[in-house]
């Protein structure tokens, strides 16, 4: 595990968590080129960590779980300071924090009777797509206020709310496919 720790794709992953804080603070500053641009290099250090992974066969057990949590985390803390900052309605904010909180919750639950298949379903992919677009779009519109952005800022909004429910239904449903194959406990 400790060399793990200092293997590229794992330190492209911690610089992301890195990123947190200081894309935050920007957005509650009202620095929005700033925060878009580091939004933009966490989501690069995202899409890099993994192809370093697989080019140079590095894949490891604590970078399947260090990667979602650093997304999880950065969308999160997105969702949470745009809200605040008046950028995205607290509404969207709420339903994607009560979706995750729920799998979450599942997930321990689930857990601990030796459930340990937590794949995201093809509308969790969607919906992280999504959210993902939605901040960039958002944080966009806020730099150049125009039609078009504003337009687009909307309709991700919109896919963020449908695929939010559409992704906890998948779950609910995948998970208890899951649950079926299992074998009974003697």
């Amino acid at each position: 595990m400790k060399n793990d720790f200092w293997n590229a794709p794992n330190q492209l992953t911690l610089l992301r968590l890195f990123f947190i804080p200081f894309i935050n603070i920007c957005i509650m500053q009202r620095r929005y080129a700033t925060a878009l641009v580091l939004v933009v290099l966490a989501g690069l250090s995202d899409g890099l960590d993994g192809l370093v992974a697989r080019l140079l066969h590095q894949k490891t057990k604590l970078g399947e779980y260090l990667d979602p949590i650093a997304d999880k985390l950065l969308l999160s803390s997105l969702f949470l300071s745009m809200s605040a900052s008046h950028i995205i309605p607290w509404s969207y904010t709420v339903i994607v924090f009560s979706r995750d909180l729920g799998i979450l919750i599942i997930s321990a639950l689930l857990y601990t009777v030796g459930l340990r298949d937590f794949r995201p379903g093809i509308f969790g992919k969607i919906n992280t797509v999504c959210q993902i677009a939605a901040v960039l779009v958002a944080l966009l519109a806020k730099i150049y206020p125009i039609g078009l952005v504003w337009t687009a800022r909307q309709v991700l909004l919109y896919g963020v709310f449908a695929f939010t429910l559409a992704s906890a239904f998948q779950y609910v449903f995948l998970t208890g496919q899951r649950l079926r194959k299992q074998p009974a406990a003697k």
